[in-house]
């Protein structure tokens, strides 16, 4: 049996480094190429979904004044519900047919959504309910991201699998780089932009992304359909099957007799790990726009340029993260670079826990006297004013008596959460496909996508209703009570 030849561990992500002729080096050429595709899909997935979620917020308030901060957990948790809803679907699509019918349809559903999403401006009433609809199709086309990831790790050989998956995750934060980058970016457009009459569209700061993130779509698209190809190795790299559908009914029986040896105990458990790992990521991705919006008295552009470059750093942090857990993985296993990890994130949500005796600008509103009011407490008054006000909303009551997070607690916060949860996503789904072996893994991907999934419909809602009611204390120190029970039954 040749040896393979071209392993992403040895060679750039972009390269074919198999130059002979003999049809195994094609295959293997064909095969990293088709991975990289997927490398691709990935990026551009996380470029569609990181685009717009800085915005969100400032957006839902724009288009609809009903609009609190508890209607925006159910806004953030409705792409995550459609994403968990459609991976079983997808992975078990994949299982059974050529894994391109899956890709091309998600994608075409996630652009379709995406410019769905532009327009809820448009109708006279119920825009934020329109918005929640536009986020459940942009996460049902998120769906693919099982299919991507079981096509992976099927098509790779246990030695290639870590660093295979730390360079996906690679990609994956280069989109959630840019994506913010790109929001940041078009956030100058500003709230009016200009308006192309003809598709009755108002280009501006919030829609341009979203418009951007279909046109991505239709790049994926291309890319799947004339440049991926199927292919199937074992645990030790050798060639179980390039797949083209119309192969014989046979060609399943190989992975059968692995899936009755797959572990389920351990599936289940990493299910829930998995699950917890994202749930608190979601916390922390919800609450970051409203929660700098009310300590900062950030405008709404504002919140989205400066959340948007903090995105972006994080996500340069989080390429050098993968690079350091691909080693350290090799040296001392993926299960203490996954605790470590837990440990770090717990000192990110630690740090940012509520301290001292300054505390947050309110913003007041039907306030006769607000001369008086901003005199007697320095707080930003809304009412007979057409600047933006700013501040904590004083129908939040612990705005009154919960201390103010400052900004280097929220930037050093950002800092640690942007070391440990790469690290503990990457070693989730590398042990996650370890346990599975060489059997087709798109349900089994479909499963761990649709908890993580769960995790993020569950974590918006979460977050901004304990936020909303009890405050950042409250909220945050539960998050570091579960972080301390995973960690000790992880011990």
């Amino acid at each position: 049996m040749p040896q393979l030849v071209d392993s992403d561990e040895a060679t750039p992500l972009l390269r074919d480094d198999a130059r002979s002729d003999h049809p195994q080096n094609e295959d293997d050429r064909s095969r990293w190429r088709s991975i990289r595709v997927m490398y691709f899909t990935m990026f551009l997935s996380s470029v569609g979904f990181t685009i717009v979620i800085t915005s969100i917020w400032p957006y839902l308030q724009k288009i609809d004044e009903s609009a609190d901060a508890s209607f925006l957990g159910w806004v953030v948790a409705a792409y995550s519900l459609g994403q968990m809803v459609a991976s079983p679907i997808f992975g078990l699509w994949s299982n059974k047919r050529p894994r391109r019918e899956p890709l091309v349809c998600s994608i075409f559903i996630n652009l379709a959504a995406n410019i769905y999403y532009a327009y809820v401006y448009l109708p006279k009433t119920n825009n934020k309910y329109h918005m929640l609809i536009s986020r459940v199709f942009v996460g049902f086309g998120a769906g693919n991201v099982a299919v991507v990831r079981s096509y992976v790790a099927g098509a790779t050989s246990l030695k290639e699998r870590t660093g295979a998956m730390a360079n996906m995750s690679a990609c994956q934060a280069l989109g959630f780089i840019l994506g913010p980058a790109l929001q940041a970016g078009l956030s100058f457009i500003g709230e009016q932009g200009v308006t192309v009459k003809f598709i009755q569209l108002q280009l501006n700061m919030y829609t341009a992304p979203a418009i951007l993130a279909a046109a991505f779509g239709l790049i994926n698209i291309l890319l799947v359909v004339l440049v991926l190809r199927e292919h199937h190795i074992d645990d030790n790299g050798r060639l179980i099957r390039s797949i083209n559908y119309t192969s014989d009914a046979d060609s399943f029986d190989a992975s059968e007799e692995a899936e009755e040896s797959i572990d389920h105990a351990a599936v289940l458990t990493s299910n829930v790990l998995f699950f917890i790992v994202m749930f608190i990521f979601a916390v922390f991705e919800t609450i970051a726009t409203p929660l700098s919006m009310d300590m900062f008295a950030w405008t709404r552009k504002e919140a989205v340029l400066y959340n948007g470059i903090i995105i972006c750093c994080i996500g340069f942090e989080s390429i050098l993260v993968f690079l350091v857990v691909k080693v350290a993985s090799k040296r001392f296993g993926d299960r203490p670079v996954l605790l470590v990890g837990l440990a770090i994130i717990f000192c990110g949500f630690f740090i940012l826990l509520p301290w001292g005796n300054h505390y947050p600008k309110i913003q007041w509103a039907d306030v006769k006297n607000n001369s008086l009011v901003s005199h007697l407490t320095g707080a930003t008054t809304a009412s007979n004013s057409s600047v933006e006000p700013t501040g904590c909303p004083y129908e939040q009551t612990w705005c009154q008596y919960t201390p103010a997070i400052h900004l280097a607690q929220y930037i050093s916060s950002d800092i640690l959460i942007g070391i440990g949860y790469p690290a503990c996503n990457v070693m989730s789904y590398t042990l996650y496909s370890k346990i599975l072996g060489p059997t087709p893994q798109g349900v089994y991907m479909g499963w761990l996508t649709a908890s993580g999934s769960g995790a993020r419909t569950l974590g918006p809602v979460f977050v901004s209703q304990v936020y909303t009611i009890l405050g950042p204390r409250w909220a945050f120190s539960l998050i570091c009570e579960i972080l301390i029970e995973v960690r000790l039954s992880g011990s």
